[in-house]
């Protein structure tokens, strides 16, 4: 199995391209991370060109505080157009494969509309790259557009494009719906990349109500041969909770 790191929470010391060096010389066979824009993008290629290292992907801004997202929020089409077309700019320039579109917090048929339009125009700008969406779980972020992988399959069966694709995030997945493997093989045919974290805390693997070693086999199982992104809190050093790495490397 093969691991991405995760630049938004892993490593956030350090600057974006120091973050990038450590990750490779921790083991990690890729990264991603959230929102780079204060870095050059030419400083970030640098990093990934010197480590060889992949940088598969990363998001679009959230915009004013509070909202996590544009891609949904009524009224604000411009704003999540410049945020689509910003971040696929990025992703381009440093070799990314996808971008996470963040939805927002909204509801009801207009957000659900003003959402599929900004889809439908994200991946048509895009079609070199894979458009990402991720339901997240309702404890974390109460009123996010997108909450379930249900949803988010109909939405993505609704805009009909090919390169629109469900971010699978274990964690969400378990802290909302459960039966996290089964979900996993369900969806398998719209995923375009699997997160994982421990379930409730969201720190490293390995503890907590998901049992990852039986989870990183399922998903090997089903033919999944891409990086997993560890998108966990550390909660202190980075480098002392990676031991889950070389057990699962071990086993």
């Amino acid at each position: 199995m093969r691991y991405s790191a995760n630049l938004g929470f892993l490593w956030t010391e350090l600057p974006l391209p120091d973050a990038i060096r450590a990750a490779a010389a921790a083991g990690f066979d890729a990264v991603e991370c959230h929102w780079p824009y204060d870095v050059p993008a030419d400083q970030v290629k640098a990093a990934l060109d010197e480590t060889g290292l992949p940088m598969l992907g990363l998001n679009t801004r959230r915009g004013a505080p509070g909202e996590n997202g544009l891609l949904a929020l009524p009224g604000r089409q411009a704003d999540a157009r410049a945020a689509i077309d910003e971040a696929v700019g990025y992703a381009r320039a440093v070799g990314a494969g996808t971008v996470h579109v963040m939805a927002g917090f909204a509801e009801g048929e207009e957000a659900h509309g003003v959402y599929v339009e900004n889809l439908s125009y994200a991946c048509a700008q895009a079609p070199d790259l894979v458009i990402l969406i991720e339901p997240l779980n309702r404890h974390d972020a109460p009123g996010y557009f997108l909450r379930t992988t249900d949803q988010a399959r109909a939405i993505i069966e609704e805009v009909g494009a090919p390169n629109l694709k469900l971010m699978f995030d274990c964690y969400h997945v378990g802290r909302t719906e459960g039966d996290v493997t089964t979900r996993a093989a369900d969806l398998l045919p719209i995923i375009g990349h699997i997160q994982f974290a421990s379930v409730p805390d969201r720190a490293a693997p390995y503890h907590g109500e998901l049992h990852y070693p039986t989870v990183f086999e399922a998903i090997e199982r089903l033919g999944w041969d891409r990086p997993l992104g560890a998108e966990y809190k550390p909660g202190g050093p980075t480098e002392a909770t990676l031991g889950w790495m070389k057990r699962s490397r071990a086993s």
